[in-house]
C-alpha cells in the first residue's frame, strides 16, 4: 500500500489518534476539576421512561439535587445504572457539581477514569501506528 491510499491511511489514522487522545485528556481534566472545585450534594435518582428517540442503552436516569443557593437542578446521570452499581429509582447518590455550571456533575465513586485513560492510550497507539506506517510506506 503506497501512494495516495497509504497517505490517506496515515493522515486519517494520525488525526483519529489525536482526537482520541485529546478526548481522554479533556475527560481526565474535567474529572480532576470537578473533584477539586465541585460542591458535594445528595441527589435523588429518578427513573425515566425511555422514548423511541433514546439512543443510550441502558437509558440514564435523572439526578435531582439542590444547589447551595437553593436552586433545584435536574440532569441526566453521566453514568448508566448497572447491575453492579445500580441507580435505583427513588434512591440517593452523592454527586459533585460545578458551582459555575450545576449541569456538570460527577457521581462519587463512578468517575469512569479507566475509560478516559483508555482513550489516551488508544490515541497514542494510533498516532504511533500512523507514524510507523508513514515511515514504512511513504
Amino acid at each position: 500500500m503506497g501512494g495516495t491510499a497509504g497517505f490517506a491511511v496515515v493522515v486519517f489514522g494520525g488525526l483519529g489518534g489525536v482526537v482520541a487522545y485529546l478526548a481522554g485528556v479533556v475527560g481526565l481534566r474535567d474529572l480532576r476539576r470537578l473533584r477539586r472545585v465541585g460542591v458535594p450534594a445528595l441527589a435523588l435518582v429518578r427513573a425515566r421512561v425511555p422514548t423511541p428517540e433514546d439512543r443510550a442503552l441502558p437509558p440514564r436516569p435523572l439526578l435531582q439535587f439542590e444547589t447551595e443557593d437553593g436552586r433545584v437542578v435536574e440532569v441526566f446521570s453521566p453514568v448508566p445504572s448497572t447491575p453492579r452499581h445500580p441507580l435505583p429509582d427513588g434512591g440517593h447518590v452523592q454527586v459533585r457539581y460545578d458551582p459555575a455550571d450545576p449541569r456538570q456533575v460527577l457521581v462519587e465513586g463512578r468517575e469512569r477514569r479507566p475509560l478516559e485513560y483508555g482513550f489516551v492510550a488508544l490515541g497514542l497507539l494510533m498516532v504511533l501506528a500512523a507514524i510507523t506506517l508513514a515511515v514504512a510506506v511513504l
